[in-house]
């Protein structure tokens, strides 16, 4: 079959897709929720570019982070591993917030096979800008130790935490921008007076979103005229709320906004409300200018261009409201969370004369799906995965077909949690660090999508289905602090 694919899609490409393999450019927003695009119901926050490009190709409706945070999604994403047998299973923190305690994040290892890493192999030039969160510099774990020909951004996920950070890190070296603002996470004293002098405190000249942007247009540029790889972890709406003012002062009138003193975490901000929208307006934007951009060299109908979010809306810190915005749809649960609203992202794929117009799937895929999606484009024999093609799914010649039939999740976080999903099944197992046989929840998300009647008691088989699947796909992580299904430590 997947050589089959491949004839057709030599029959229907242009004539320089016989001479290149398709770029792939895979966008990832940080902590945005499934209800906060547009296309999948917004009605506070304008996105007209991501609304336009799910109109131009194909919306998935069922897919899933594979993990509730940044840094185990992310390494999921990009080893095609759930997180029973991913090696970054939690946000395993090293170092602080300061410059000088940047410390990031548990790296990758040596030897793990990345989606980078494969589709070099495929003469692809490849590039990561934006947030890493999977090792320094000076670790295995560096994107440039992990496939990526060229780094942009954040190496350390703790420090996205301030959109005008002092530095950003350019291939394992410091690049300074003009920014000193105070350290993340500062709040005012109780009796500060919050004048427009002391919000103006935390506001930055030049702002992270912007880099990103301009080297993201210049990497495309650059490599025009050979197969790219383009991975593109942008930085919000993930807290702190900061934003340009010019798209903040085009929401001031439509909320009823309140000053943020910090209370509940980041930078305080004295319009939340407009910020948080503004943040996703500028994203958007930034999609509208890489779209634009590859329309223009002429690289659109050899581009496939992937749209998704590393985990649901941040439950309500630093000043965000997300049951104002309906951040989650209405589905249960937050970042951290295994319902529904923790786990399941907006996934827009775009690929003109491939995907079909205003195409919408239903079909259960998660982010681990990925690297075999990709390595098919590439016309590559993925290595052993857990996910799946979604390529007959994204063409229109078939539904992309699993061989296990389920899509596995667990994180060791908040109690340690499980979660599997077969068919319109949904089984949850919480607090898992107190109580390692916790009951399950089960729901039908069908008929019940916001999750809210646990029909357990009624399923005993479905239960019998669900630890069977549980007890096959956990694999013992390697460090003590991600054990919590079967712990073998005192």
């Amino acid at each position: 079959m997947r050589y089959l694919l491949f004839a057709l899609l030599g029959l229907l490409a242009t004539p320089f897709f016989a001479q290149q393999k398709p770029n792939i450019i895979y966008i990832y927003a940080d902590d945005l929720g499934y209800g906060e695009l547009g296309c999948y119901g917004q009605a506070k926050i304008k996105t007209p570019h991501l609304d336009q490009m799910a109109a131009e190709g194909m919306r998935f409706t069922h897919h899933y982070t594979g993990s509730p945070v940044c840094a185990p999604a992310r390494c999921i994403l990009l080893t095609g591993k759930h997180a029973g047998h991913s090696y970054i299973r939690g946000n395993y923190e090293l170092g602080g917030y300061t410059d000088d305690r940047e410390g990031g994040q548990m790296p990758l290892p040596e030897g793990i096979v990345t989606l980078p890493k494969l589709l070099k192999t495929a003469g692809y030039a490849t590039a990561c800008i934006g947030k890493w969160g999977l090792g320094m510099a000076n670790t295995t774990g560096a994107p440039n130790q992990q496939g990526f020909d060229y780094f942009y951004g954040y190496l350390d996920q703790k420090q996205a935490h301030n959109h005008y950070p002092t530095h950003l890190w350019e291939n394992g070296q410091w690049d300074n921008l003009d920014n000193d603002l105070p350290l993340v996470h500062k709040r005012l004293p109780d009796s500060t007076e919050a004048t427009q002098a002391v919000f103006d405190r935390f506001k930055g000249k030049e702002y992270a979103m912007d880099k990103l942007a301009e080297k993201a247009l210049d990497f495309i540029e650059k490599n025009k005229a050979q197969s790219f790889f383009l991975y593109l972890p942008l930085t919000t709406p993930h807290l702190a709320l900061q934003a340009p003012q010019p798209i903040v002062e085009n929401y001031l009138d439509l909320f009823d906004d309140t000053p943020y003193l910090g209370q509940k975490g980041y930078y305080p901000n004295q319009y939340a409300k407009a910020t948080y929208a503004a943040m996703i307006d500028y994203m958007d934007a930034i999609v509208g200018l890489l779209l634009r951009s590859i329309k223009e060299l002429g690289l659109d109908e050899n581009t496939l261009v992937l749209f998704s979010s590393d985990n649901g809306p941040t439950f309500d810190v630093g000043g965000v409201d997300t049951e104002f915005f309906n951040s989650t749809a209405g589905l249960r649960g937050r970042k951290m969370d295994l319902y529904e609203g923790g786990i399941r992202v907006p996934f827009i794929a775009r690929w003109p004369g491939m995907i079909a117009q205003n195409s919408v799937s239903s079909l259960a895929s998660s982010q681990y799906d990925m690297l075999a999606t990709c390595a098919n484009i590439a016309g590559l024999e993925p290595p052993p995965n857990d996910g799946v093609s979604l390529l007959p799914t994204l063409l229109g010649t078939g539904e992309a077909q699993s061989s296990k039939g389920y899509l596995f999740f667990e994180y060791p976080e908040k109690g340690g949690q499980v979660a599997i999903r077969v068919g319109n099944w949904n089984g949850v197992k919480s607090n898992m660090k107190k109580d390692r046989n916790a009951p399950w929840e089960v729901f039908d998300l069908i008929e019940d999508p916001y999750e809210t009647k646990n029909i357990a008691e009624q399923h005993p088989e479905v239960l019998q289905q669900f630890e069977a699947i549980l007890k096959r796909e956990h694999q013992q992580a390697h460090i003590r602090d991600w054990e919590f299904v079967n712990p073998k430590f005192d």
